[in-house]
């Protein structure tokens, strides 16, 4: 059984967590899981067919549970529109596999879900990473069935306007440990860490196994 307690981390010799790598960086290790995606941070302009077809045939190994971290970043990386044709071929990706996207959004909601909603692809389920956003970002997001993963930094009134089946944590590159950020997260929901690492364990596995 899929136990993922860390739903979006960088380091490669992470156990119980969901691994972000790039198609490049992508070598699976025995008894561990991965997202693959191509960051908005990337030079996107320099992609090949090529680049896309080494993320369709990675994104289709058995231990690839989602596709991403990719997204769009108003404030850093390639041209918007470049960003906005990168990420929709990522979600139509996803829609093929049956996989949810690993979101990387800074300043972009909005033309995120109009992407998913002209591609029809509103089904796809999407997993806000990092989420810094406030109480009524998280509301949008929310509204649109997304999940949002929490990292040591975070709003606490964007936490407790989470539904508890939509909640996930994550260390991405912080120094926190998976535990330190759940008990963050306790913190705010006046319940212990152990609490927020069940819960949101059994939301990760539900998110990234419902779509086989």
């Amino acid at each position: 059984m899929i136990n993922i307690l860390d739903f979006h981390t960088h380091r490669l010799d992470t156990v119980q967590a969901l691994i972000s790598v790039s198609p490049k960086e992508f070598s699976p290790q025995p008894g561990r899981y991965y997202s693959v995606g191509i960051h908005p941070w990337l030079p996107l302009e320099t992609l090949s067919e090529d680049d896309f077809a080494l993320l369709e045939q990675c994104a289709r190994h058995p231990q690839v549970l989602a596709v991403g971290e990719t997204g769009m970043d108003s404030l850093r990386g390639s041209d918007l529109n470049v960003q906005e044709t990168v990420f929709t071929r990522h979600l139509r990706l996803a829609a093929q596999l049956h996989k949810p996207v690993v979101v990387h959004c800074v300043r972009t909601a909005q033309q995120i879900l109009a992407i998913r909603r002209r591609e029809r692809l509103t089904a796809v389920p999407l997993a806000i990473h990092g989420m810094r956003g406030n109480e009524r970002v998280a509301r949008t997001w929310l509204e649109e069935g997304s999940y949002l993963s929490y990292g040591a930094r975070f709003n606490p009134a964007a936490v407790e306007t989470t539904p508890g089946d939509r909640l996930l944590i994550e260390t991405d590159e912080a120094h926190q440990t998976i535990q330190e950020v759940a008990a963050m997260i306790a913190d705010v929901l006046n319940c212990s860490a152990d609490e927020v690492m069940a819960l949101t364990a059994a939301n990760a596995r539900r998110l990234l196994t419902s779509q086989d």
